[in-house]
């Protein structure tokens, strides 16, 4: 990416206080997201020139976050996303985050209050303390209201909005105002052959996708599937979407195996060390 001249004449991120309540959701006013397209909004607000299969990537994964998913409708999608850009700053997880357990620090959440307490709990969480997570914190948000299908959204939710979020304004385009909600219906589609196993959750092997069921691997080659493919398998949209920002982002499952080729501007080499760096910083073990 080359950098050029700052374009001013977009607005950047419109401020907390500025949101109004659109569908009991906390949204941007006539969004530039709407206006201009995430992608173009990202194009016209960035220091740099984006490689365009960068800003499609960006534009799609928007397009998916603001419509509706399996279990959760597109308001409380960009609730939820609303969220993940507000746990940062919320009082209880800058203090938990600091102190040596974060089970032993109770309080509320600061929250848009548009979703439960146990929502905003899994998606705070989830964003900035994931590395601390235990099977009984899992298991206590399951008896608080949630599903492992609606967890594993957030949690899909969660990665998306973080790394669409840190891309913007990394390349010096600030926040993408939240857009509006798509219409429409959550699927409620579980996969049947879906199981415990590797996971505090269900995944689904390749060899129990049903005939007629999403396949969450489709675009994975088969002996590329991994755990890190599984994790959100027992939603396949989110999979097959997450699959699809990850390789714009990071790169392809056909580009991670062959080490005797290199793609775009980074080594393999370069990859992996700034993979690694950030994987360390962000307190992921895997």
């Amino acid at each position: 990416m080359h950098q050029r001249p700052r374009n001013l004449s977009i607005p950047r991120a419109i401020a907390r206080d500025d949101l109004i309540e659109y569908t009991s959701l906390a949204v941007a006013d006539d969004s530039m997201a709407d206006t201009l397209g995430a992608g173009d909004w990202l194009s016209a607000e960035s220091d740099y020139e984006i490689p365009r299969d960068l800003l499609g990537a960006f534009e799609r994964a928007w397009n998916w976050i603001r419509g509706p998913g399996t279990w959760w409708d597109a308001a409380a999608r960009l609730a939820i996303a609303a969220e993940v850009r507000n746990a940062p700053s919320c009082p209880l997880c800058r203090e938990r985050r600091a102190a040596p357990s974060p089970y032993a620090i109770e309080g509320g959440h600061a929250s848009f209050g548009v979703l439960s307490e146990c929502v905003v709990e899994v998606a705070h969480r989830l964003r900035t303390d994931s590395g601390r997570l235990r099977a009984r914190w899992f298991e206590e948000a399951l008896a608080n209201g949630i599903t492992d299908g609606e967890y594993v959204e957030v949690a899909a939710l969660v990665a998306s909005v973080a790394l669409l979020d840190s891309f913007a304004r990394a390349v010096g385009a600030g926040t993408l105002p939240l857009p509006k909600p798509h219409t429409g219906d959550p699927s409620r589609v579980r996969p049947s052959g879906a199981a415990l196993g590797v996971a505090w959750v269900p995944t689904l092997e390749p060899a129990d996708i049903k005939p007629g069921e999403p396949n969450p691997y489709r675009d994975v080659p088969p002996e590329h599937v991994c755990n890190i493919h599984r994790a959100l398998s027992l939603v396949p949209t989110e999979a097959i979407e997450w699959s699809a920002l990850s390789s714009a982002f990071y790169r392809t499952d056909a580009a991670a195996g062959d080490v005797e080729n290199e793609y775009g501007d980074l080594t393999h080499a370069q990859r992996e060390l700034i993979a690694a760096r950030v994987a360390a910083l962000a307190d992921c073990f895997y």
